[in-house]
């Protein structure tokens, strides 16, 4: 009597799943999915789905975190260890030392030190100046601001290779000064403050703050540069967050421009100091560098990893 109850019950909301469909289509609305619901519905659809589900999640992480594994167990390897074939995936004999000797060798602190500079001034230098661009072509509304606007848009399109050449000759005689920037941070920071990118997402977030408040403010004798620091900074924080990251994070990986103006070996930051120095060392010890020189980045991200996403989707474009 139970089993027929329940089957009952199976084919009665079968029929129920089957009017829902046609009733979906009828009205235009069909969802289709990889899965019919009603397939997820049985035993054997819901241990397929989630089979398939965690296969494929474990192949994504995989794919991502191996070479992560592969470099930093590398560098407790012997020489000889890592340049067998076959390769061993775990090392025979754990040389934790290899880490040390790379940063004594290498002097791994200097580098860091000389890359924290130029990181957290071009970090400063964006956040002021790009902010203050950004609040004055969204918020004051300047003579020909979206004319401005666009032009500074249009340096995205162009390559940054094209832009090598005219850079490096601006860095090495400033226009109306005359100064030579070459081994000096400020070949790093001048250049890094047009960034187009984090300006327009910058602007594109400030054109969603309520006019409202800013209204009310200066109703109260606000002036620009008073609801600015006052009303406008305190609710970006998401968006100051993320250029934050991409500022510091542009010229933390950034090789290319700073071996071009950076030719005393002494202040170069740990991206080029690596290369330049990976020819008189074990390749040991040039992958714990490596590793060494990743972490600050990944702490990075993992500490404002909720900052990027907010950030990112506070600065879109809004329906």
């Amino acid at each position: 009597m139970a089993i027929t109850i329940g089957s009952r019950d199976r084919r009665a909301g079968a029929r129920a799943d089957r009017a829902a469909e046609r009733a979906r289509r009828r009205a235009g609305t069909q969802v289709r999915t990889l899965v019919s619901p009603m397939r997820l519905r049985s035993t054997r659809g819901r241990i397929t789905y989630w089979v398939v589900f965690a296969l494929t999640l474990a192949g994504f992480t995989a794919a991502f975190l191996f070479p992560i594994y592969w470099m930093v167990t590398g560098a407790f390897k012997s020489p000889d260890e890592m340049l067998q074939s076959p390769p061993t995936y775990v090392p025979k004999e754990w040389h934790a030392d290899n880490y040390a000797e790379a940063w004594r060798r290498m002097d791994l602190a200097r580098y860091l030190r000389n890359t924290a500079l130029q990181a957290g001034g071009a970090w400063l230098f964006q956040i002021v100046l790009c902010t203050a661009a950004a609040y004055a072509l969204s918020k004051l509304k300047p003579v020909f601001g979206q004319i401005v606007l666009g032009a500074i848009l249009a340096t995205l399109m162009v390559p940054a290779s094209a832009l090598l050449v005219p850079r490096y000759l601006t860095a090495v005689d400033v226009p109306f000064v005359g100064t030579n920037l070459l081994n000096t941070p400020w070949a790093i920071w001048l250049p890094s403050v047009a960034n187009a990118f984090n300006l327009y997402l910058l602007k594109r977030f400030f054109d969603q703050l309520p006019d409202d408040v800013l209204e009310a403010a200066s109703i109260d004798g606000a002036g620009p540069l008073r609801t600015l620091w006052s009303i406008v900074l305190p609710m970006s924080r998401p968006v100051l967050g993320v250029v934050s990251i991409f500022a510091v994070v542009a010229v933390w990986q950034d090789f290319l421009w700073p071996l071009l103006v950076f030719p005393d070996t002494d202040k170069q930051p740990i991206s080029v100091a690596l290369v330049q120095l990976s020819a008189s060392l074990p390749l040991t010890y040039l992958i714990g560098a490596m590793v060494i020189a990743s972490i600050p980045m990944v702490a990075v991200f993992l500490v404002f990893q909720r900052h990027i996403i907010a950030g990112i989707s506070a600065g879109g474009v809004k329906e």
